[in-house]
């Protein structure tokens, strides 16, 4: 039996397989997410974060770049991580010189989190070739088949969503 009879019979029943061009489809996403997964393995570990770290990195970023500042509190509840696990997680950040705390400008008990210009080269260096050979793949779609691959996608996402928990 060769590794991808294998891998088809160990997620989907005989009857399944009948259906092979949606269960290739699926493979295909399987296999898009572990490799994606161990890219974010191989980014966290060059840069010494864990994956927390580096969505509130990311999230950081992205508020100064729409010019927002965001506090520890907004942090938290975008992470859905404890206040506690927030504080080891901003003194991590600031320890490895990735973030800043400043007092807020009109709250005197508030802080302002940002990032430090070198968080954000390091990531854009880290994450940008990645990201424009990603971009290279996704211009050889048309706009037809770009939207179907965006319409599955988001069909997907619902699909997930709905998993209770």
């Amino acid at each position: 039996m060769s590794d991808k009879s294998e891998r088809q019979s160990y997620w989907y029943g005989l009857e399944s397989r009948k259906r092979m061009g949606a269960v290739d489809v699926l493979n295909a996403l399987r296999d898009y997410r572990s490799a994606e997964a161990d890219m974010r393995r191989r980014t966290q570990a060059s840069m010494g974060m864990g994956e927390t770290d580096l969505m509130a990195l990311r999230y950081l970023l992205e508020a100064e770049r729409a010019g927002r500042d965001v506090g520890p509190k907004e942090l938290t509840v975008r992470l859905g991580i404890t206040s506690a696990s927030m504080t080891s997680l901003v003194d991590r950040l600031v320890r490895l010189g990735y973030v800043t705390r400043e007092p807020h400008p009109t709250d005197r008990r508030a802080l302002i989190l940002r990032p430090t210009p070198g968080s954000d080269r390091e990531v854009r260096s880290t994450l940008g070739d990645m990201h424009a050979r990603m971009m290279e793949v996704a211009d050889t779609l048309s706009a037809q088949e770009s939207a179907v691959v965006v319409d599955f996608l988001r069909r997907m996402r619902a699909a997930i969503d709905a998993v209770a928990t």
